[in-house]
Formats: C-alpha cells, sequence, structure tokens
C-alpha cells in the first residue's frame, strides 16, 4: 500500500521504466504490449500513488521530471530484488523438492528419453523425476513459464525455437533424419512415392508441431516443395496433427506420406510394414536437442547438465 493505503499495481513500476526508457509513449506501451490509453493510465495511476509528476510531458521526447529521476534507480531496485527474490525461493523450492522436472516432445518421450535418462541414471543419482509430454510448442510453454527445467525435442539451424530467439542455453544430444514413408500396397509395393505425377495424400503436421516447424522452414530441396504445397493448400493433404506418433498409426493404416522420424519407425522399415517413399534427397537431418533454465538450478539439474556437457549419450 502506498499514501492513503492505495494499492500499488508492479506493473506500474514496468510501465515507468519503459517510458523512461523510449521517452515515447507510443513506444513503450507498444513495448509493453498494452494499449496506449491504458498505459498512459498507469503512469498516472503511479504518479498519483507516488504524490507528483514524475515526467515532464511538455518535453519532446517525454523526459522525467526531478522527482522521476530521483525515483528510478530506486524503482529499478525494486523490480531487481523481487526478480532476485523470486527466482532464489524457486531455488529453494527445486532443492527442497529434489525432483528433475523435464518437458519432452511426444516421439522422443517415447524413442529417446528412456535411454538417455538410463544413460544418466547410471553416472548421477537424480531422485525423483517429473516428465511431461506434449507437443513442442506446449514444451516451449513450459520453459518460459519455468515449469520445468530441461526440455528436449527436435530442432534444426533452419527453424529456430521461441527458446533459441530467447538464448536459452541447449546442447545437441544425438541426430535423426525425417524421412517420407508410406504403408505399401496389398502386393507389397509401394504405395505413394513423392515424385509419383498426382499429388500423393500426405499426412502433414499441425503448427504447433516443432518437425513440422522445421518442414516449413525447409528451402533449398523438393522436401521444401512439398512443405510449401501443403501450407498453401496445394498439396492433397488429407489429415493433420500435433505428434508424429498419430501420424505413423495414420501411415500404417495407408493413409498416405508421412515424414516420420527414423527414431520412431525402425522397426516398421525393418519389417515392411512402412516403405521409404522417396529417395535420400527427401530426406532431412533434424538434431535432437536438449534445452535448460538459464537461472541457477537444484544440484542433481545442474549436475546432469555437466553430465551432457561431457559428451554422455545412451548406449
Amino acid at each position: 500500500m502506498g499514501p492513503g493505503n492505495r494499492p500499488l499495481d508492479l506493473e506500474w513500476l514496468e510501465d515507468f521504466l519503459s517510458l523512461a526508457e523510449s521517452g515515447n509513449f507510443s513506444r513503450a506501451a507498444e513495448a509493453r504490449r498494452i494499449a496506449q490509453p491504458a498505459f498512459s493510465r498507469h503512469i498516472r495511476a503511479l504518479e498519483e500513488w507516488v504524490g507528483v509528476d514524475l515526467f515532464d510531458r511538455s518535453a519532446h521526447p517525454t523526459a522525467l521530471t526531478a522527482a522521476g529521476k530521483r525515483i528510478h534507480p530506486l524503482l529499478e531496485d525494486v523490480l531487481a530484488g523481487l526478480e532476485a527474490a523470486r527466482i532464489k525461493a524457486r531455488i529453494a523450492h527445486d532443492l527442497s523438492a529434489a525432483s528433475l522436472r523435464f518437458a519432452a516432445t511426444h516421439v522422443l518421450s517415447v524413442t529417446f528419453f528412456p535411454a538417455w535418462l538410463a544413460t544418466m541414471e547410471a553416472q548421477l543419482h537424480l531422485g525423483p523425476i517429473q516428465t511431461m509430454s506434449d507437443s513442442a510448442q506446449a514444451c516451449e510453454d513450459l520453459m518460459l513459464q519455468r515449469r520445468v527445467q530441461f526440455v528436449l525435442c527436435h530442432g534444426h539451424a533452419i527453424a529456430p525455437s521461441r527458446l533459441d530467439e530467447a538464448q536459452y542455453p541447449m546442447r545437441v544430444l544425438g541426430q535423426d533424419v525425417l524421412a517420407p514413408v508410406c504403408a505399401p500396397d496389398g502386393t507389397g509395393k509401394l504405395r505413394y512415392t513423392t515424385g509419383q505425377s498426382e499429388p500423393p495424400p500426405l499426412l502433414a503436421y499441425s503448427e504447433v508441431s516443432g518437425l513440422g516447424r522445421i518442414m516449413r522452414a525447409q528451402s533449398r530441396s523438393a522436401f521444401a516443395h512439398i512443405g510449401e504445397d501443403a501450407a498453401s493448400g496445394r498439396a492433397n493433404v488429407v489429415f493433420t496433427a500435433h505428434h508424429a506418433i498419430l501420424l505413423k498409426a495414420m501411415a500404417l493404416a495407408g493413409r498416405g506420406i508421412a515424414w516420420l522420424p527414423l527414431s520412431l519407425i525402425g522397426e516398421e522399415l525393418a519389417n515392411g510394414t512402412l516403405m521409404h517413399a522417396g529417395d535420400e534427397a527427401w530426406r532431412m537431418a533434424i538434431e535432437i536437442r536438449l534445452y535448460r533454465q538459464p537461472a541457477d538450478m537444484a544440484p542433481a539439474a545442474e549436475n546432469l547438465w555437466q553430465l551432457t556437457r561431457d559428451g554422455v549419450a545412451p548406449t
């Protein structure tokens, strides 16, 4: 509470710092992702809480008053202190819980994560482990919300994720390949091919899929042409899903061609229930990546990250 027991909204402090930096109400409101009228009300509410004007609105650009200049470093310290307190509280919680929290895309939670985790546990005592399996977008959300310490997903340099853009620490744990496959026909021959004259039925990834993001970003091969066609509606997309595991099931049912990670379909390719629907020119190498929180983590999490730097991989 402030003067007269009026409440103080912490967002006003962030708005103040944004306006002090930009000197322009419109740009500051845009940076804070709120409408300018609401932003202006926040600044006025803060000034009412303090009891004096903090900005000289007649100046161009908008300038801090003497009172604004005096309070500016103090508000920076307040927000920095609150952020430090929040981080320390989360670290304390992690230490008390002594658990590791992973988010992994559906396909890697089935194909890569179990063996990799067993390798880690052979080297370290990790304690309790929580794993959430979802789409790439949902896994990124969990990391950005600080609800997990690690994210395991596929990635490629041509398709940066939100974690890449925010410069979250990342290590490459392994390699995989996206390849077009389909089920054979009743005679055991290839049912569809990527090069056939009529567009083959395609089983596509949705917008929230990390593998779909990689396919859409590819721009230097015939593989990209299929992805662009699928996005524009020119291709014969008959089914769309978030997860490679569901697309695999539809491919096995003979519904069309799907680009699937080879790590997911090794057994099916070996027994002939799935077949390559295009040559190597239609395949794409991708990485298996592990992202971590940039802030300090519990000792078990830090020790695991150190072990990944030492190059420990599934055997």
